[in-house]
């Protein structure tokens, strides 16, 4: 079996984009003192799983609908005939386990001495990510089609991913958090509103109603611009509420890539622009999280 067409279906390009919630949730964290590498690297591994299932279930889901027959960009497996989409299928189902399997662990060593409703509550909300990383394109309802894939990133990218690994490090639960998480979440919206730019006009065919299919391309860069515009005045709140020292202020280094790739994406019109600007945002949010959950410890 040749492995490189799975590898390429994985698109493991995306998980820096992925592993910033966590890294930033952990810094968050340990700035309070409380950090386990055990439960840091269970995080990982369950992210892991949760990021490869759901790009084998959106390569499935569009694959078998059509939706991807001419995108611009990297070319998925189902679409091209490099992987039938039973085989594909049988990934999703594969990767659905895994995913199961490290979150449940995750949330029993990282829950241990808490209330046994704890410990369920965060294997249901685990489980709550397997369905949502499959329903996203897979199904006749499929929510990503009716534009309700940015609530989605939101959640799971930013609040999910921070508040929940901040929550399994520290077992507490602090609603300043809710902050920083937020503002990771709006980056990686950012991501899938410049994925969903560059495949405007094949989604616009296929039926797939994305928010930027609906706002159309011009009010897609005016929401593009809000989303990191309230990124930022989430941290700023963050610090500001939290009296914290100067090296607070070190995720100011994301601040010009940010900047060059707002104006970047003003300037963009057609799909081939959008593409190296979507791998750069994810970059640029991973480059965020490291130096706002470094700054917090320091």
């Amino acid at each position: 079996m040749d492995i490189k067409p799975w590898i390429a279906a994985a698109r493991l390009r995306t998980l820096p984009l992925a592993f910033s919630s966590i890294i930033l949730g952990t810094c968050l964290a340990a700035s309070m003192g409380s950090y386990s590498i055990t439960v840091f690297v269970l995080c990982l591994l369950t992210t892991l799983c949760y990021q490869v299932l759901s790009n084998y279930a959106n390569d499935y889901g569009d694959g078998v609908k059509g939706t991807d027959a001419d995108r611009v960009g990297e070319k998925r497996a189902v679409a091209s005939g490099e992987i039938s989409a039973a085989s594909m299928k049988k990934a999703v189902w594969l990767f659905s386990i895994l995913s199961f399997v490290f979150g449940t662990w995750l949330s029993i060593v990282a829950t241990q001495g808490l209330p046994m409703i704890v410990t369920i509550g965060f294997v249901v909300l685990g489980l709550l990510a397997i369905v949502a990383a499959i329903t996203y394109t897979v199904g006749r309802r499929a929510y990503g089609y009716s534009g309700l894939g940015d609530i989605s990133v939101l959640i799971f990218f930013g609040i999910v991913g921070v508040v929940g690994s901040y929550f399994l490090q520290t077992n507490m639960l602090n609603w300043e958090v809710f902050l920083p998480a937020t503002s990771v979440g709006l980056l990686a919206v950012g991501v899938l509103n410049l994925n969903n730019m560059r495949d405007i006009e094949n989604d616009r065919a296929a039926g797939k109603r994305t928010l930027v299919v609906m706002m159309g391309l011009k009010g897609a860069k005016i929401y593009h611009g809000v989303l990191i515009i309230l990124a930022f005045d989430c941290v700023f709140l963050y610090n500001a509420l939290m009296d914290n020292s100067f090296w607070s202020n070190l995720y100011f280094i994301s601040i010009p890539f940010l900047v060059a790739n707002l104006f970047s994406v003003m300037r963009s019109f057609d799909a081939e622009d959008f593409d190296p600007l979507l791998k750069r945002l994810a970059i640029t949010t991973l480059l965020f999280a490291l130096t706002f959950g470094i700054g917090q410890v320091l």
